[in-house]
Parts: C-alpha cells; structure tokens; sequence
C-alpha cells in the first residue's frame, strides 16, 4: 500500500527577519496545506533549505512538524545526507520521533556508482523499519539512480518502496516501473509531470506547486483517480506556466518568493540562496494572477 496517494507538500521552512527557524509559522502552514486539501507533508526536504540547516535544527524541524500533524496526514521525514553515518542517523531519529516515512536523496557532491547507492540506500533500509522514498534528482545531485538499481532496492530490501522521481526523463521513468512493477511507487518531483507519470502508474507528487496551491495540486491527481484523465491533463496544463515561474530561478527562491507576496511572511532564504531578481518577481507576480492565487 503507497505510503500516500495524491499530492504531498514538499514544504518550505519558514524563518524569522533573524533567519531561525519559525515554528509558530510552520504550524499555520501545516494547518493551511491539511485545510487546503494536501495528502501528506513532506519536512526538510530540498525546499525546506535543509542543505542550510543545522542538524539540531532539521532534527526539531522534523519533530515539530510530526507533532504539530499529528496523524491528520503522513508526514514524510527528509534525512538524505551525502554522508551515509549522518543519512542514518537522521532516519532513526525521524523514526523514533514518529514520522510515517523518510525521503532519502541521493548522495550530492561525491557521486556514488550505482554500486555505491545501493550499499548506502541498504545501510538506511537496515537501520530502520519505516517506508523510505529514494529521492532522484540528478540535476541537484550529479548522480541518477537507474532503473535497475531502483528495481534491486525494491526487491532486495525490507521497506525501500517507493520512487521521488525529478530526473525529467520519462523513458527512464517507465522503464523503472517496467522493472520494478509493483514493487515501486513513483511520485514526481516535477510540477510539469504530474499527470505523465500517474500515466505510467504513478501516486502522486511530492509538490513545490501545493506550498502555493494546495487544492489545486490535489485536484490534478485527484480527477486522475477519479477516471478523467481529460480533466487531470487540463488542470496540468493550466498549471504549467505557474509552475514554469516557480523554477524559474533555483528552487527554494521563487516559491518563498510568491508565499510571501501571498502574506504568509515565511521570512527571508539562507544564503546562499539569494533574494529574486525583479524582473523574475514580476513574471511570478503575473502567472500568479492569471492562475487566479494572487
């Protein structure tokens, strides 16, 4: 059974002018996203600036939020590290502190071989008992996790289930689920691929998009389950400018960006992220009214 079916908020971390942690705000988000539809909340992922966190602060970052949920939704632990002493770790904190799964992405920087993931995506498996979500992004990472090292890790350990699938690759994609079958779940970690991949047997999303549009998000892949798949490719197709402008400078900005231009005051970013060019915040300004947020 899928850790979660629909549209997960992959959520930011909003911080004060002093740019610590704000968990009063963090609790109203969670409050917004469950009220607004969000099939699960994912805590301390790449948009949750969890590359500028300490470790004190995602491990109470990923406490908080657990509590603060409690239960309504799953709540999806990101505990990835290019460290697999640290990846552990993090998983059985998060494990013991209650979460419902982990986002483990692959190890940045030092590039594992296929050979290296799958010993390093093992060591986490074996230290906890809790569903993992390998996270493939190799356009953040400099490391792709190919069809068959995805398809070993479903069939060869007890609790590595699931796929966040952001590699754009389509072909890729499929042939992952051609392999691993039922033993794999794909989410997208592409707003622009939502409903490509619920075609090839998909979940969900794990979503930068819901942080903006959580209802709308849920929609997308809700009319997919529903059997409209012509309703599903409209509300993508509607969505896809927003989505073009949210990425249109590196993800966390844009979407901090247009939260606060929505008065949810989630703060500033951590450098290095940088605050967005003018021109970007107009154009996110503009696909934000027409999308009919702003």
């Amino acid at each position: 059974m899928a850790i979660f079916k629909g549209a997960g908020v992959a959520i930011v971390t909003p911080m004060n002018a002093d740019e610590s942690v704000n968990y009063e705000k963090l609790n109203e988000l969670i409050d917004e996203q469950i009220e607004g539809g969000t099939d699960a909340i994912i805590i301390c992922g790449t948009t949750g600036e969890s590359a500028t966190l300490t470790v004190e602060e995602h491990l109470k970052t990923i406490k908080a939020c657990i509590d603060h949920v409690n239960h309504r939704v799953p709540v999806i632990a990101g505990t990835g590290s290019n460290c697999t002493r640290d990846a552990v770790a993090m998983s059985k904190e998060a494990q013991d502190y209650g979460a419902d799964a982990l986002l483990c992405v692959t190890p940045y920087y030092n590039k594992a071989t296929q050979k290296g993931l799958i010993e390093h995506y093992t060591a986490i498996s074996d230290a906890v008992d809790i569903p993992i979500i390998v996270y493939n992004v190799p356009s953040r990472t400099g490391c792709n996790v190919t069809p068959e090292t995805i398809a070993y890790l479903c069939t060869h350990t007890k609790n590595i289930c699931a796929i966040k699938e952001a590699s754009g690759n389509i072909s890729q994609i499929a042939r992952m689920k051609a392999l691993a079958g039922d033993a794999l779940d794909i989410y997208s970690g592409n707003d622009d691929q939502i409903v490509p991949i619920l075609s090839l047997g998909g979940v969900g999303v794990i979503s930068v998009l819901s942080n903006v549009a959580p209802r709308q998000t849920h929609e997308i892949c809700q009319a997919w389950f529903d059997g409209d798949p012509q309703k599903a490719a409209r509300l993508q197709l509607e969505a896809l400018d927003l989505v073009d402008a949210l990425f249109c400078e590196v993800n966390p900005i844009p979407v901090k960006t247009a939260m606060n231009l929505l008065g949810k005051e989630v703060g500033p970013l951590r450098m290095p992220m940088s605050e967005m060019e003018p021109k970007n915040v107009e154009r996110l300004k503009k696909s934000m009214e027409a999308y009919g947020i702003l």
